[in-house]
C-alpha cells in the first residue's frame, strides 16, 4: 500500500484515478471545491484537503498534515483556446498557474520528505499538447511544453536521491473539460480516463530502480 497524493481530484481523470487507486492504497485528493472534494471521499474512501495548487504556502500546509507520501500525481489543469489577443489576460494567468506553476509548487513541497524517505515517484499528467504545437492554443501549449520542460529537467536533477519523475502525455481524454466552458466538440475520440488510470497504476507498479520518463497514451483515431 502506498501514500498518493492527486491534484485536481474531485473530477475527471483525477476522480477516476481516485476510484482506481483507492482500492489498495491510501490516496488523498486536493482540489479548491470542498463539496465536490467531499462526493468524491464519500464514493471511493479517499482523504481530501481543500487546496490552492497555485498558493505553494497552502500546498506546503496540506502536505505537511499529510505525512508519509509516496506518489505524487500533478493532475490539476486548466483549459483555454481561441487566438492570443482573444484569450483573457485574467483566464491566461490562471491557465498557466494551474498548469505550471501549480506542477511547480506541488513538486517542490513533496521532494523534501521524499529526499529524506530516498524514494518516491512524482507522476506529471502532462498532454500531447507538450509535444505538439497547434494555432488557438497558444497558452495551453505553451503551459504543457513548459511541464515537459520541467519534468525532464526534474528527473535529471532528484535521480540521485531515488527519486523517480515520469512525464504522462494523454491526448484528449473522455471529461467535461469542453463542457464546463460551454464549448462543443465531439469526444467521440477521446480516451477514456480508466484507461489512463490503468496506465497510472502500471507507472506506480514499476519497480523503485526503473523509471519510465515519458509515456503517451490516446485514442487510436485521434
Amino acid at each position: 500500500m502506498k501514500n498518493i497524493i492527486i491534484t485536481g481530484g474531485s473530477d475527471g481523470l483525477g476522480k477516476t484515478l481516485a476510484e482506481n487507486l483507492s482500492k489498495d492504497n491510501k490516496v488523498t485528493i486536493l482540489a479548491t471545491n470542498e463539496e465536490k472534494l467531499k462526493n468524491v471521499a464519500d464514493e471511493t474512501g479517499c482523504d481530501y484537503y481543500v487546496c490552492d495548487v497555485t498558493d505553494y504556502n497552502s500546498v506546503e500546509t496540506v502536505i505537511n498534515k499529510i505525512g508519509q507520501i509516496d506518489v505524487l500525481i500533478n493532475c490539476a489543469g486548466l483549459w483555454i483556446q481561441e487566438e492570443l489577443d482573444e484569450n483573457d489576460v485574467n483566464r491566461i494567468e490562471s491557465v498557466v498557474k494551474v498548469n505550471l506553476l501549480g506542477v511547480m509548487n506541488c513538486s517542490k513541497a513533496v521532494i523534501p520528505e521524499m529526499k529524506k524517505n530516498g524514494d518516491g515517484l512524482i507522476i506529471n499528467i502532462n498532454s500531447q499538447a507538450g509535444i505538439n504545437h497547434k494555432a488557438e492554443r497558444v497558452v495551453y501549449n505553451a503551459t504543457k511544453w513548459g511541464v515537459t520542460g520541467f519534468t525532464k529537467s526534474l528527473q535529471d536533477e532528484v535521480a540521485k536521491y531515488g527519486i523517480r519523475v515520469t512525464d504522462v502525455m494523454p491526448g484528449m481524454m473522455k471529461t467535461d473539460m469542453f463542457k464546463k466552458l460551454n464549448i462543443e466538440k465531439n469526444m467521440a475520440n477521446g480516451v477514456d480516463t480508466r484507461e489512463v488510470a490503468r496506465l497510472i497504476r502500471f507507472i506506480i507498479e514499476t519497480p523503485a530502480d526503473v523509471m519510465i520518463p515519458e509515456v503517451g497514451i490516446k485514442n487510436i483515431n485521434n
